[in-house]
């Protein structure tokens, strides 16, 4: 088949690599709308669960991709200054630039091309492919050129967003809850390289207002937030990489493929950031996709039927999640009167998928102490 893949992030990138290495006369392009070796952010993260996935596709290619990772069996929220550790929780990190490396090196090996500093706005700049996968992000110009097909849905959440960078290398997965006397500042952070960690700001929107960061430059910003977050920051600042302030959309679509295009990746779906796994949801799609033309050969309307009723419900699951993740951020002022422990078991638990005995199997001692400052009695389901 001839191949058309808009945008060069990990699922259009990593579907490319399955089909071309299964079938090495697929005829590939990957069109991408920034320079090669281009990107912005910091680092992903990765599950335990996710690298499974990853494995189970592509071990030759798994092994290539996780050797530089970044990796820890455990994470901690820190309420107010007070750590809680939380064992068993298996996070492998990497610098965003750098998964893009190593699938485009890995694509180009197996013969896919590529196409940079080119931006798809229009179907027909694709010629006569075969197969159009529209990879191009969630603000995809190729869903939005068939919108009235696709039919997206757009849900803005309200509260706001910085990515930032630092020095400072925080070794666990650590999600940094501060009350000011405007209000609750959180920081989602990891180290991803030996040198190098993520640091995502959260506020809601009274805060953001009330701190007047909606009146602060860029620069005022950045050095308010190290302020706020100095305790666990240290000598080091903040780094900042396009780092402006950003309410976040999430977006899904009644349908997922028109005529021989197919949606792939935030193109798709957006899962927030919260649960950290839009990469993974990303590379999984492709993994579905490719697997759905392996039992349909050049089959494009089975294939494309295969993978929506493969991804179909795991999608819908993991966006209800998100929206429960995001409640819960969203209403954290509510809940920063709890003690820490108590504070950590209600956000392990904040999405409705983590039951009291999961938290048990995981993290005995953990609960050990809950159940010990709660009173809840051993075996039973707490609420």
């Amino acid at each position: 088949m001839k191949i058309a893949v808009a945008g060069g992030g990990p699922a259009g990138m990593y579907f490319s690599l399955l089909m071309k290495k299964h079938e090495p006369r697929h005829e590939i392009t990957v069109y991408e709308q920034n320079p090669a070796g281009a990107t912005y952010g910091w680092g992903v993260v990765f599950s335990d669960v996710a690298l499974g996935f990853l494995k189970r596709a592509d071990e030759a290619f798994f092994k290539k991709f996780t050797a530089g990772h970044e990796r820890c069996d455990y994470m901690e929220v820190v309420h107010n200054g007070v750590h809680v550790q939380l064992r068993n929780n298996h996070f492998s990190r990497v610098a965003r630039i750098e998964l893009l490396r190593v699938l485009r090196e890995e694509c180009i090996e197996a013969g896919v091309e590529f196409v940079f500093d080119t931006r798809i706005d229009d179907v027909a700049q694709l010629g006569d492919a075969d197969l159009i996968v529209a990879a191009d992000g969630g603000k995809s110009a190729l869903r939005t050129q068939f919108a009235g097909h696709f039919k997206p849905r757009f849900e803005r959440r309200r509260n706001m967003f910085a990515w930032y960078g630092t020095r400072q290398l925080f070794h666990p997965v650590s999600l940094i809850f501060r009350q000011t006397e405007h209000g609750v500042f959180i920081a989602h952070s990891y180290q991803y390289s030996k040198d190098l960690s993520t640091f995502l700001i959260e506020v809601d929107p009274d805060t953001w207002r009330r701190a007047g960061l909606d009146t602060m430059s860029d620069e005022e910003s950045r050095r308010y937030c190290e302020k706020v977050f100095q305790p666990e920051l240290g000598s080091n600042g903040l780094l900042s990489n396009r780092s402006i302030w950003f309410s976040a959309d999430i977006v899904s679509n009644e349908k997922w493929s028109h005529r021989n295009i197919v949606l792939l990746g935030d193109a798709l779906r957006t899962v927030h950031f919260s649960l950290g796994s839009g990469t993974r949801m990303a590379m999984q799609d492709a993994i579905a996709l490719h697997e759905a033309f392996s039992a349909c050969g050049n089959d494009v309307p089975a294939a494309f039927d295969a993978f929506e009723r493969a991804r179909r419900t795991s999608s819908a699951d993991f966006q209800e999640a998100a929206a429960r993740s995001l409640d819960w951020y969203e209403n954290v002022q509510d809940k920063m009167s709890m003690d820490p422990v108590s504070f950590a078991y209600d956000y392990m638990r904040r999405t409705g998928r983590v039951g009291h005995e999961d938290l048990r199997q995981r993290d005995p001692d953990f609960v050990a102490r809950y159940e010990a400052l709660t009173g809840v009695q051993a075996g039973a389901s707490a609420h």
